[in-house]
């Protein structure tokens, strides 16, 4: 193992290292060519050490092998302190990341059935007309915008939280929540640098799902807060502190995961003119382009899995008790699966990205993500005669998920048709 490869280890720590692409890409580049079970060591650090997977074949490996490698009781990477307080008080909020089979079955059945094809399908009129409101108020910018905050932090979060049935007099109020916490390593988007604030972020989301859950048991509707609020599990109310995290896991990761791979699929277009005319030119293209989008931008960065029992990956022991890093953006960059991994191709076919796991971990919203990024773009592209930036883009600082914080564009944009 060189030196080399102990730095490079160190970027699954750093939130200023996703900010750096340069620097990510050429580290995971490395980890997967020389170590790619990589143990990364945290005594003295503040963390307690993992395993980083960095392959393609191995993270697929580990997410098809639930019932060895459990999400409890470290889902995500945080501090040795954070790892402490989870072992002996639990998680302050319990989401479907924090459970393992078969709770975790049971769990994810209380809101399968909204995320079906055959009820995603209906939605399409709907994302369609979002997609028109919000390309129509860039006519607004007189040809300067940032694209990331009015246009894309914009439309999946009025989607999913109008499929929750919330108030969108409530829309602002979620999303700086769901940057607050998101982004807590960000000093432009937290709330501020003490792990209190976080909490502090934590626990207003606590109230305000509090008081939504009490609101659709009084007086149940028909969108999908009253669905989690009323659900049962085994014949038993779901608890309190599960239907508060099932809420806010719908209300944050089901927008801002989305709005990543839009701004972050913006950006590769401008970035790749050819690609962009190639699109324009070629709307039957939507279908790869936008999968091609979330393999590029992967805004879910990791999960961390524990073993239950001694495993061997590629000649390593990643002992019981231990825990594995699934790196899904170098699993993404995977020179073994993708011809020329680092170009740009909306017409990329097979794409098997990680973005949204595999398994029975799979994301529930994958298609809604899909059919949101094409209805942008197929609204967007038709319409636009010219795009480039106005400015530097600019990544969120972060371990877990994240993307584009700033794009400012420079555009003209034609009116929608009649």
């Amino acid at each position: 193992m060189s030196e080399m490869a102990d730095i490079a280890g160190y970027v699954f720590v750093d939130p200023s290292a996703y900010a750096d692409e340069a620097r990510f890409e050429a580290s995971c580049a490395l980890l997967r060519k020389e170590d790619p079970v990589h143990w990364v060591e945290g005594e003295g650090l503040g963390f307690n050490g993992f395993w980083a997977i960095t392959k393609h074949a191995d993270v697929f490996e580990i997410e098809t092998k639930h019932q060895i490698f459990l999400n409890a009781p470290r889902p995500l990477l945080g501090t040795a302190e954070d790892d402490r307080i989870r072992a002996e008080a639990g998680d302050l909020v319990r989401t479907l990341i924090h459970v393992d089979e078969p709770e975790h079955r049971k769990l994810r059945g209380v809101t399968s059935e909204w995320f079906l094809p055959k009820n995603l399908s209906k939605l399409d009129g709907q994302l369609g007309g979002l997609a028109r409101r919000f390309v129509d108020r860039m006519l607004d910018f007189n040809g300067e915008c940032d694209f990331a905050r009015d246009v894309c932090m914009q439309m999946p979060l009025n989607v999913i939280l109008s499929i929750l049935g919330l108030p969108e007099t409530d829309y602002d109020r979620m999303l700086k929540l769901t940057q607050e916490m998101f982004g807590s390593a960000d000093e432009e988007m937290q709330r501020g640098g003490d792990p209190a604030d976080l909490l502090a972020v934590v626990q207003d989301f606590l109230i305000y799902f509090s008081s939504l859950t009490e609101a659709r048991r009084a007086e149940p509707t028909d969108d999908l807060a009253s669905a989690i609020a009323n659900a049962t599990v085994d014949g038993d109310p779901l608890a309190m502190m599960d239907t508060i995290g099932y809420y806010i896991i719908a209300a944050t990761a089901g927008h801002d995961t989305t709005s990543s791979a839009m701004a972050g699929g913006m950006l590769a277009l401008i970035q790749n003119p050819d690609q962009l005319a190639r699109l324009q030119a070629d709307p039957s293209l939507m279908a790869t382009a936008a999968d091609e989008m979330i393999r590029w931008t992967t805004p879910v960065k990791h999960f961390m899995r524990t073993a239950t029992v001694d495993y061997e990956l590629r000649g390593r022991t990643i002992k019981a008790g231990q825990s594995v890093l699934l790196s899904y953006p170098s699993a993404n960059r995977d020179e073994d699966v993708f011809e020329n991994p680092y170009t740009f191709d909306i017409g990329r076919s097979p794409n098997k990205h990680l973005s949204f796991g595999f398994g029975v971990h799979y994301c529930l919203g994958a298609m809604l993500a899909r059919m949101e990024l094409k209805a942008l773009f197929a609204e967007l592209l038709p319409r636009l005669r010219h795009v480039e930036l106005n400015g530097d883009p600019a990544l969120m600082k972060t371990v877990f998920v994240g993307g584009l914080k700033r794009l400012p564009i420079r555009f003209d944009l034609a009116p929608a048709l009649a």
